[in-house]
Protein backbone atom coordinates (compact mmCIF):
# COMPACT_ATOMS: atom_id res chain seq x y z
CA UNK A 1 0.00 0.00 0.00
CA UNK A 2 2.75 2.41 0.93
CA UNK A 3 4.42 1.83 -2.81
CA UNK A 4 1.22 2.44 -4.73
CA UNK A 5 0.48 5.65 -2.38
CA UNK A 6 4.29 6.94 -2.98
CA UNK A 7 3.88 6.00 -6.71
CA UNK A 8 0.98 8.06 -6.97
CA UNK A 9 2.40 11.07 -4.94
CA UNK A 10 5.31 10.98 -8.10
CA UNK A 11 3.39 10.72 -10.72
CA UNK A 12 2.53 13.96 -11.13
CA UNK A 13 5.98 15.48 -10.30
CA UNK A 14 7.58 12.85 -13.01
CA UNK A 15 5.06 13.55 -16.01
CA UNK A 16 5.66 17.35 -15.60
CA UNK A 17 9.50 16.36 -15.32
CA UNK A 18 9.42 14.42 -17.95
CA UNK A 19 6.64 15.48 -20.36
CA UNK A 20 7.04 15.92 -24.57
CA UNK A 21 5.88 19.70 -24.43
CA UNK A 22 8.31 20.66 -21.02
CA UNK A 23 10.83 19.80 -22.98
CA UNK A 24 9.82 21.17 -26.78
CA UNK A 25 10.25 24.62 -24.99
CA UNK A 26 13.95 24.28 -24.90
CA UNK A 27 14.29 22.85 -28.03
CA UNK A 28 15.22 24.97 -31.41
CA UNK A 29 12.13 25.04 -34.12
CA UNK A 30 14.21 25.48 -36.75
CA UNK A 31 14.75 22.49 -39.07
CA UNK A 32 18.73 23.54 -38.97
CA UNK A 33 18.74 23.88 -35.55
CA UNK A 34 17.43 20.80 -34.68
CA UNK A 35 19.27 19.16 -36.94
CA UNK A 36 22.78 20.51 -35.38
CA UNK A 37 21.36 19.44 -31.92
CA UNK A 38 20.84 15.56 -32.83
CA UNK A 39 24.40 15.98 -34.11
CA UNK A 40 25.62 18.13 -31.22
CA UNK A 41 24.37 16.07 -28.79
CA UNK A 42 25.71 12.62 -29.54
CA UNK A 43 28.92 13.97 -29.73
CA UNK A 44 29.28 15.95 -26.88
CA UNK A 45 27.96 13.10 -25.06
CA UNK A 46 31.00 11.18 -26.75
CA UNK A 47 32.93 14.12 -25.80
CA UNK A 48 32.33 13.50 -21.99
CA UNK A 49 32.72 10.36 -22.18
CA UNK A 50 36.10 9.65 -23.45
CA UNK A 51 37.45 12.76 -21.91
CA UNK A 52 36.18 11.00 -18.51
CA UNK A 53 37.70 7.62 -19.41
CA UNK A 54 41.48 9.45 -20.66
CA UNK A 55 41.39 11.54 -17.02
CA UNK A 56 39.94 8.89 -15.15
CA UNK A 57 42.20 6.31 -16.32
CA UNK A 58 44.97 7.58 -18.20
CA UNK A 59 46.00 11.03 -16.99
CA UNK A 60 45.51 10.12 -13.09
CA UNK A 61 47.24 6.56 -13.77
CA UNK A 62 49.97 8.49 -15.68
CA UNK A 63 50.39 11.52 -12.82
CA UNK A 64 49.91 9.03 -9.52
CA UNK A 65 52.98 7.15 -10.73
CA UNK A 66 55.14 10.50 -11.52
CA UNK A 67 53.88 12.31 -8.40
CA UNK A 68 55.18 8.87 -6.53
CA UNK A 69 58.26 9.10 -8.13
CA UNK A 70 59.01 12.57 -7.43
CA UNK A 71 57.59 11.98 -3.88
CA UNK A 72 60.39 9.06 -3.77
CA UNK A 73 63.51 11.08 -5.24
CA UNK A 74 62.38 13.83 -2.23
CA UNK A 75 62.36 11.36 0.59
CA UNK A 76 65.48 10.08 -0.65
CA UNK A 77 67.13 13.45 -0.74
CA UNK A 78 65.66 14.11 2.91
CA UNK A 79 67.07 10.97 4.12
CA UNK A 80 70.62 11.91 2.38
CA UNK A 81 70.70 15.44 3.93
CA UNK A 82 69.71 14.51 7.48
CA UNK A 83 72.10 11.61 7.78
CA UNK A 84 74.59 13.81 7.37
CA UNK A 85 72.70 17.32 7.94
CA UNK A 86 76.65 20.03 6.52
CA UNK A 87 76.85 22.67 4.13
CA UNK A 88 79.48 20.59 2.29
CA UNK A 89 76.43 17.40 1.95
CA UNK A 90 73.58 19.50 0.96
CA UNK A 91 75.74 21.40 -1.58
CA UNK A 92 76.12 17.66 -3.36
CA UNK A 93 72.86 16.83 -2.81
CA UNK A 94 72.10 20.18 -4.86
CA UNK A 95 74.36 19.61 -7.34
CA UNK A 96 73.20 15.78 -8.23
CA UNK A 97 69.17 16.90 -7.57
CA UNK A 98 69.88 19.57 -10.06
CA UNK A 99 72.03 18.00 -12.98
CA UNK A 100 70.28 14.78 -12.42
CA UNK A 101 66.84 15.05 -11.23
CA UNK A 102 66.05 18.89 -12.01
CA UNK A 103 65.36 19.97 -9.03
CA UNK A 104 66.02 23.20 -6.87
CA UNK A 105 66.84 21.98 -3.18
CA UNK A 106 67.10 24.80 -0.39
CA UNK A 107 66.93 24.33 3.41
CA UNK A 108 65.50 26.94 5.81
CA UNK A 109 66.86 26.13 9.25
CA UNK A 110 64.72 26.56 12.42
CA UNK A 111 61.76 27.71 9.50
CA UNK A 112 58.42 25.83 9.35
CA UNK A 113 55.97 24.47 7.07
CA UNK A 114 53.20 26.69 6.37
CA UNK A 115 49.71 25.64 7.34
CA UNK A 116 47.57 27.01 4.97
CA UNK A 117 46.82 24.42 1.88
CA UNK A 118 48.05 26.02 -1.06
CA UNK A 119 47.51 23.50 -4.10
CA UNK A 120 45.74 23.99 -7.27
CA UNK A 121 43.31 25.56 -9.27
CA UNK A 122 41.40 22.22 -9.14
CA UNK A 123 41.68 19.78 -5.81
CA UNK A 124 40.76 16.75 -7.78
CA UNK A 125 44.03 17.36 -10.27
CA UNK A 126 45.79 17.80 -7.33
CA UNK A 127 44.66 14.66 -5.35
CA UNK A 128 47.61 11.80 -7.09
CA UNK A 129 50.15 14.77 -5.71
CA UNK A 130 48.86 14.66 -2.09
CA UNK A 131 48.35 11.41 -1.96
CA UNK A 132 52.19 10.27 -2.98
CA UNK A 133 53.35 13.25 -0.39
CA UNK A 134 51.26 12.03 2.05
CA UNK A 135 52.82 8.44 1.95
CA UNK A 136 56.34 8.93 0.87
CA UNK A 137 57.18 12.00 3.24
CA UNK A 138 54.31 12.46 5.88
CA UNK A 139 51.22 13.95 6.82
CA UNK A 140 53.20 17.51 7.15
CA UNK A 141 53.89 18.00 3.78
CA UNK A 142 53.08 21.34 2.02
CA UNK A 143 52.54 21.95 -1.47
CA UNK A 144 51.42 24.89 -3.92
CA UNK A 145 51.44 23.85 -7.45
CA UNK A 146 49.06 27.57 -8.28
CA UNK A 147 51.53 29.86 -8.30
CA UNK A 148 54.06 28.68 -10.23
CA UNK A 149 53.07 28.51 -13.89
CA UNK A 150 56.17 25.87 -15.05
CA UNK A 151 57.02 24.51 -11.44
CA UNK A 152 55.85 23.11 -8.28
CA UNK A 153 56.87 23.82 -5.02
CA UNK A 154 56.94 21.56 -1.85
CA UNK A 155 58.16 21.89 1.74
CA UNK A 156 58.41 18.91 3.86
CA UNK A 157 59.72 19.59 7.26
CA UNK A 158 63.39 17.96 9.00
CA UNK A 159 64.50 17.81 12.27
CA UNK A 160 65.72 21.17 12.08
CA UNK A 161 64.20 23.39 9.47
CA UNK A 162 62.73 22.76 6.13
CA UNK A 163 63.88 21.06 2.80
CA UNK A 164 61.97 23.52 -0.01
CA UNK A 165 62.33 21.64 -3.50
CA UNK A 166 61.30 23.57 -6.87
CA UNK A 167 60.10 21.00 -9.14
CA UNK A 168 59.27 21.28 -12.95
CA UNK A 169 55.68 20.83 -13.42
CA UNK A 170 55.75 18.05 -15.68
CA UNK A 171 57.89 15.87 -12.94
CA UNK A 172 54.61 15.93 -11.68
CA UNK A 173 51.64 16.10 -13.79
CA UNK A 174 50.73 14.22 -16.96
CA UNK A 175 51.28 17.26 -19.68
CA UNK A 176 49.42 15.16 -22.51
CA UNK A 177 46.15 15.60 -21.43
CA UNK A 178 46.40 19.54 -22.74
CA UNK A 179 46.73 18.39 -25.70
CA UNK A 180 44.30 15.42 -26.03
CA UNK A 181 41.63 18.03 -24.84
CA UNK A 182 43.07 20.54 -27.36
CA UNK A 183 43.05 18.17 -29.82
CA UNK A 184 39.31 16.67 -28.75
CA UNK A 185 38.41 20.19 -29.17
CA UNK A 186 39.57 21.24 -32.71
CA UNK A 187 38.45 17.88 -34.65
CA UNK A 188 35.41 18.73 -33.07
CA UNK A 189 34.75 22.08 -34.28
CA UNK A 190 35.69 21.35 -37.65
CA UNK A 191 33.48 18.30 -37.87
CA UNK A 192 30.85 20.86 -36.41
CA UNK A 193 31.59 23.44 -39.40
CA UNK A 194 31.42 20.69 -41.77
CA UNK A 195 28.38 19.21 -40.58
CA UNK A 196 27.07 22.99 -40.56
CA UNK A 197 27.86 23.42 -44.09
CA UNK A 198 26.26 20.23 -45.29
CA UNK A 199 22.59 20.69 -43.59
CA UNK A 200 22.80 24.49 -43.94
CA UNK A 201 23.02 23.04 -47.85
CA UNK A 202 19.73 21.02 -47.43
CA UNK A 203 18.00 23.62 -45.66
CA UNK A 204 18.30 25.78 -47.74
CA UNK A 205 16.61 23.28 -50.28
CA UNK A 206 13.81 23.29 -48.27
CA UNK A 207 13.66 26.85 -47.86
CA UNK A 208 13.68 27.60 -51.75
CA UNK A 209 10.63 25.24 -51.76
CA UNK A 210 8.77 27.03 -49.17
CA UNK A 211 9.26 30.07 -50.86
CA UNK A 212 8.07 29.32 -54.26
CA UNK A 213 5.02 27.29 -52.61
CA UNK A 214 4.46 31.09 -51.18
CA UNK A 215 4.81 33.12 -53.87
CA UNK A 216 2.50 30.55 -55.71
CA UNK A 217 -0.08 30.58 -53.25
CA UNK A 218 0.35 34.71 -53.55
CA UNK A 219 -0.38 34.18 -57.45
CA UNK A 220 3.01 34.97 -58.33
CA UNK A 221 5.23 32.87 -60.90
CA UNK A 222 8.24 30.82 -60.07
CA UNK A 223 9.50 30.36 -63.21
CA UNK A 224 13.52 29.77 -61.90
CA UNK A 225 12.71 27.50 -58.94
CA UNK A 226 14.58 24.21 -59.83
CA UNK A 227 14.45 21.34 -57.82
CA UNK A 228 17.86 20.85 -54.91
CA UNK A 229 18.86 19.32 -52.42
CA UNK A 230 18.58 16.05 -51.06
CA UNK A 231 16.05 13.26 -53.26
CA UNK A 232 13.26 13.22 -50.82
CA UNK A 233 13.49 17.21 -51.00
CA UNK A 234 13.56 16.86 -55.06
CA UNK A 235 10.65 14.69 -54.73
CA UNK A 236 8.96 16.89 -52.65
CA UNK A 237 9.87 19.90 -55.29
CA UNK A 238 8.81 17.67 -58.35
CA UNK A 239 5.53 16.73 -56.61
CA UNK A 240 5.02 20.62 -56.46
CA UNK A 241 6.11 21.70 -60.03
CA UNK A 242 3.44 19.01 -61.14
CA UNK A 243 0.50 20.31 -58.86
CA UNK A 244 1.82 23.64 -59.44
CA UNK A 245 0.93 22.89 -63.61
CA UNK A 246 -2.05 21.01 -62.39
CA UNK A 247 -3.66 24.19 -60.51
CA UNK A 248 -2.65 26.60 -63.59
CA UNK A 249 -3.90 24.28 -66.03
CA UNK A 250 -7.23 24.42 -64.12
CA UNK A 251 -6.89 28.38 -63.71
CA UNK A 252 -6.26 28.59 -67.46
CA UNK A 253 -9.37 26.40 -68.35
CA UNK A 254 -11.56 28.41 -65.75
CA UNK A 255 -10.62 31.90 -67.41
CA UNK A 256 -11.24 30.65 -70.66
CA UNK A 257 -14.36 29.08 -69.96
CA UNK A 258 -15.99 32.08 -68.21
CA UNK A 259 -14.51 34.14 -70.48
CA UNK A 260 -16.89 32.45 -72.96
CA UNK A 261 -20.00 32.26 -70.90
CA UNK A 262 -19.29 36.06 -70.17
CA UNK A 263 -19.38 36.92 -74.12
CA UNK A 264 -22.71 34.08 -74.57
CA UNK A 265 -24.95 36.18 -71.59
CA UNK A 266 -23.50 39.94 -72.80
CA UNK A 267 -24.62 38.86 -76.07
CA UNK A 268 -28.38 38.60 -75.72
CA UNK A 269 -28.77 41.41 -72.55
CA UNK A 270 -26.84 43.69 -75.34
CA UNK A 271 -29.94 42.60 -77.68
CA UNK A 272 -32.58 42.90 -74.36
CA UNK A 273 -30.81 46.70 -73.95
CA UNK A 274 -30.98 47.64 -77.71
CA UNK A 275 -34.81 46.35 -78.19
CA UNK A 276 -35.99 47.96 -75.16
CA UNK A 277 -34.17 51.50 -75.85
CA UNK A 278 -35.83 51.54 -79.37
CA UNK A 279 -39.63 50.47 -77.53
CA UNK A 280 -41.92 52.71 -76.95
CA UNK A 281 -41.78 54.12 -73.71
CA UNK A 282 -44.24 53.36 -71.05
CA UNK A 283 -44.11 52.75 -67.27
CA UNK A 284 -43.64 48.71 -68.06
CA UNK A 285 -40.59 49.42 -70.28
CA UNK A 286 -39.23 51.49 -67.06
CA UNK A 287 -39.59 48.51 -64.99
CA UNK A 288 -38.08 46.18 -67.80
CA UNK A 289 -35.12 48.35 -67.85
CA UNK A 290 -34.54 48.43 -63.93
CA UNK A 291 -34.80 44.54 -64.32
CA UNK A 292 -32.17 44.32 -66.95
CA UNK A 293 -30.00 46.53 -65.17
CA UNK A 294 -30.05 44.44 -62.38
CA UNK A 295 -29.61 41.13 -63.89
CA UNK A 296 -26.80 42.69 -65.63
CA UNK A 297 -25.54 44.16 -62.29
CA UNK A 298 -25.62 40.03 -60.80
CA UNK A 299 -24.58 38.80 -63.57
CA UNK A 300 -20.99 41.17 -63.49
CA UNK A 301 -21.28 40.04 -59.98
CA UNK A 302 -21.48 36.54 -59.93
CA UNK A 303 -18.41 36.38 -62.49
CA UNK A 304 -15.93 38.39 -60.59
CA UNK A 305 -16.66 35.95 -58.07
CA UNK A 306 -15.96 32.90 -59.71
CA UNK A 307 -13.21 34.48 -62.10
CA UNK A 308 -11.14 35.75 -59.39
CA UNK A 309 -8.20 37.75 -59.73
CA UNK A 310 -5.97 34.89 -61.69
CA UNK A 311 -5.02 36.97 -64.70
CA UNK A 312 -3.28 39.66 -62.85
CA UNK A 313 0.30 39.20 -61.42
CA UNK A 314 1.46 40.17 -58.29
CA UNK A 315 4.25 43.12 -57.67
CA UNK A 316 5.55 45.48 -55.42
CA UNK A 317 3.17 49.01 -55.30
CA UNK A 318 2.67 51.76 -53.59
CA UNK A 319 -0.56 51.08 -50.83
CA UNK A 320 -0.96 54.73 -50.40
CA UNK A 321 -0.74 55.72 -53.89
CA UNK A 322 -3.71 53.27 -54.44
CA UNK A 323 -5.67 54.16 -51.26
CA UNK A 324 -5.91 57.46 -53.05
CA UNK A 325 -6.46 56.67 -56.20
CA UNK A 326 -9.28 54.52 -55.02
CA UNK A 327 -10.85 57.28 -52.98
CA UNK A 328 -10.80 59.79 -55.36
CA UNK A 329 -13.11 57.16 -57.86
CA UNK A 330 -15.39 57.04 -55.27
CA UNK A 331 -15.74 60.83 -54.97
CA UNK A 332 -16.38 60.73 -58.38
CA UNK A 333 -19.64 59.23 -57.87
CA UNK A 334 -20.48 61.67 -55.11
CA UNK A 335 -19.30 58.90 -52.08
CA UNK A 336 -17.65 61.42 -49.45
CA UNK A 337 -14.32 59.25 -47.83
CA UNK A 338 -12.03 61.14 -45.32
CA UNK A 339 -8.31 59.24 -45.92
CA UNK A 340 -5.24 58.91 -44.20
CA UNK A 341 -2.16 57.09 -45.32
CA UNK A 342 1.41 56.94 -43.98
CA UNK A 343 4.05 57.46 -46.17
CA UNK A 344 6.15 54.78 -47.91
CA UNK A 345 3.32 52.13 -47.67
CA UNK A 346 4.54 49.44 -50.10
CA UNK A 347 3.54 45.92 -50.14
CA UNK A 348 3.23 42.96 -52.44
CA UNK A 349 -0.29 42.74 -54.68
CA UNK A 350 -1.86 42.83 -57.50
CA UNK A 351 -3.07 46.50 -58.52
CA UNK A 352 -6.44 45.71 -60.02
CA UNK A 353 -7.57 43.04 -57.10
CA UNK A 354 -6.33 45.42 -54.32
CA UNK A 355 -8.30 48.43 -55.99
CA UNK A 356 -11.53 46.06 -56.82
CA UNK A 357 -11.39 45.21 -53.22
CA UNK A 358 -10.99 48.77 -51.81
CA UNK A 359 -13.71 50.62 -54.01
CA UNK A 360 -15.97 47.55 -52.62
CA UNK A 361 -15.09 47.56 -49.33
CA UNK A 362 -15.27 51.85 -49.67
CA UNK A 363 -19.25 51.73 -51.60
CA UNK A 364 -20.13 48.86 -49.24
CA UNK A 365 -19.48 51.19 -46.20
CA UNK A 366 -21.10 53.96 -48.29
CA UNK A 367 -24.15 51.89 -48.58
CA UNK A 368 -24.84 51.59 -45.23
CA UNK A 369 -23.66 54.90 -43.43
CA UNK A 370 -23.24 58.52 -43.76
CA UNK A 371 -19.45 58.57 -43.37
CA UNK A 372 -16.29 56.93 -44.24
CA UNK A 373 -12.82 56.95 -43.14
CA UNK A 374 -9.77 55.23 -44.49
CA UNK A 375 -6.91 54.56 -43.00
CA UNK A 376 -3.34 52.90 -44.31
CA UNK A 377 -0.62 51.97 -41.52
CA UNK A 378 2.24 49.73 -41.07
CA UNK A 379 1.24 46.67 -38.76
CA UNK A 380 4.18 46.43 -36.17
CA UNK A 381 4.51 42.92 -36.64
CA UNK A 382 5.01 43.13 -40.37
CA UNK A 383 3.05 44.56 -43.25
CA UNK A 384 0.35 46.99 -44.21
CA UNK A 385 -3.42 46.80 -42.79
CA UNK A 386 -5.75 49.27 -44.65
CA UNK A 387 -8.88 50.63 -42.27
CA UNK A 388 -12.72 51.36 -43.97
CA UNK A 389 -14.67 52.31 -41.20
CA UNK A 390 -18.44 53.69 -41.29
CA UNK A 391 -20.67 54.77 -38.89
CA UNK A 392 -23.98 52.53 -40.05
CA UNK A 393 -25.59 49.63 -38.19
CA UNK A 394 -23.14 47.22 -38.03
CA UNK A 395 -22.40 43.79 -38.17
CA UNK A 396 -22.80 41.65 -34.43
CA UNK A 397 -19.71 40.05 -33.80
CA UNK A 398 -21.08 36.67 -33.94
CA UNK A 399 -22.17 37.35 -37.60
CA UNK A 400 -18.84 38.36 -38.81
CA UNK A 401 -17.46 35.27 -40.14
CA UNK A 402 -21.28 34.71 -41.66
CA UNK A 403 -21.01 37.69 -43.48
CA UNK A 404 -17.60 36.31 -45.93
CA UNK A 405 -19.74 33.27 -46.89
CA UNK A 406 -21.06 33.86 -50.53
CA UNK A 407 -25.12 34.56 -50.89
CA UNK A 408 -24.56 35.48 -47.14
CA UNK A 409 -27.92 38.06 -46.47
CA UNK A 410 -27.51 39.26 -42.94
CA UNK A 411 -30.22 41.38 -41.23
CA UNK A 412 -32.34 43.72 -42.58
CA UNK A 413 -29.92 46.36 -41.22
CA UNK A 414 -26.81 45.46 -43.38
CA UNK A 415 -29.73 44.64 -46.49
CA UNK A 416 -31.10 48.21 -47.63
CA UNK A 417 -29.03 47.93 -50.97
CA UNK A 418 -31.58 45.46 -52.88
CA UNK A 419 -28.62 45.43 -56.00
CA UNK A 420 -26.29 43.52 -53.74
CA UNK A 421 -26.51 39.89 -53.82
CA UNK A 422 -24.40 38.42 -50.90
CA UNK A 423 -21.00 38.45 -52.81
CA UNK A 424 -18.84 41.90 -52.10
CA UNK A 425 -17.31 40.75 -48.90
CA UNK A 426 -16.87 37.57 -50.10
CA UNK A 427 -14.98 38.80 -53.34
CA UNK A 428 -12.76 41.10 -51.36
CA UNK A 429 -11.83 38.46 -49.01
CA UNK A 430 -10.97 36.22 -51.52
CA UNK A 431 -9.17 38.50 -53.51
CA UNK A 432 -6.94 39.63 -50.31
CA UNK A 433 -6.47 36.25 -49.71
CA UNK A 434 -4.67 35.55 -52.91
CA UNK A 435 -2.68 38.32 -52.18
CA UNK A 436 -1.31 36.10 -48.88
CA UNK A 437 -3.40 38.73 -46.69
CA UNK A 438 -7.05 38.48 -45.33
CA UNK A 439 -9.63 40.84 -44.45
CA UNK A 440 -11.21 40.74 -40.59
CA UNK A 441 -14.16 42.97 -39.76
CA UNK A 442 -14.61 44.42 -36.18
CA UNK A 443 -16.15 47.26 -33.90
CA UNK A 444 -15.47 50.40 -35.68
CA UNK A 445 -14.75 53.70 -33.41
CA UNK A 446 -17.35 55.30 -35.63
CA UNK A 447 -20.19 53.15 -34.10
CA UNK A 448 -20.71 51.04 -37.42
CA UNK A 449 -18.69 48.33 -39.43
CA UNK A 450 -14.64 48.15 -39.22
CA UNK A 451 -13.04 46.33 -42.38
CA UNK A 452 -9.52 45.59 -41.92
CA UNK A 453 -7.43 44.35 -45.35
CA UNK A 454 -3.69 43.12 -44.29
CA UNK A 455 -1.71 42.19 -47.10
CA UNK A 456 1.86 40.86 -46.93
CA UNK A 457 5.63 43.33 -47.42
Amino acid sequence: MGEARRKAVLAPFVSRLFWPRAIKRWLPSSLLGRTLLIFALPVAIMQLAVGWVFFDNQWRTETARLSDSLAGEISWIRGAYEADPTPRRLAMLKAQAMGNLSLDLSVAPGASVPTTDAGGLFPQFDQPLRKALTQRLGAGTWFDSRTRRHAVEIQTPLKEGVLRVIAPRERAFAQRAYQFIAWLVLFTVLLTTVALLFIRNQVRAIERLADAADAFGRGGDVPQFKPHGASEVRKAAFAFIAMKERIQRYIDQRTALLASVSHDLRTPLTRLKLELALAEPSPRMAEMKRDLAEMEHMIDEYLAFARGEGGETVEQASVRALIYEVVAGAARTGVDVAVEAEEGLTASLRRGAFKRTLSNLIMNAAAHGSHVAVTGRARAAGGVEVLVDDDGPGIAPENYEEAFRPFSRLDEARNQNEKGVGLGLAIARDAARAMGGDILLDRSPLGGLRAIVRLPD
